[in-house]
């Protein structure tokens, strides 16, 4: 019951444009940021795409985007791994409008959805 209300609040929440249809881009555009160094890097990915940042792996399923609007909203299903690690330290929709809401919580890097490929 608890992860029913929970997911009724996220969706109230989102904004207008991730409620409106979507369109499946090709890819999508994220930035890494290092919190210790504060270096951030830009990292691009092909729906069903893997990149490696720090000693973090990022599995991108896929990017979407408002329909008719490849510059708008994007939001991405992503898994992110630590080395080592036997589970996801991330797995979920990150919106790029609200990247707090459903956001990686790691002590070093921080991982957020710029826009989608199209």
């Amino acid at each position: 019951m608890k992860q029913l209300i929970l997911a009724a609040a996220c969706l109230a929440a989102l904004p207008l444009a991730a409620q409106e249809p979507a369109t499946r881009g090709t890819g999508a555009v994220l930035r890494g940021l290092d919190k210790v160094s504060g270096e951030t890097t830009d990292l691009e990915l092909a729906n069903g795409g893997v990149t490696e940042f720090g000693n973090l792996r990022i599995d991108m399923t896929e990017c979407r985007y408002p329909e008719g609007d490849p510059s708008g909203d994007a939001f991405a299903f992503l898994n992110i791994w630590e080395t080592g690690a036997d589970q996801p330290v991330f797995s979920g929709w990150m919106i790029a409008s609200s990247p707090a809401l459903n956001a990686l919580d790691h002590a070093r890097y921080d991982v957020w959805v710029m826009r989608c490929s199209s």
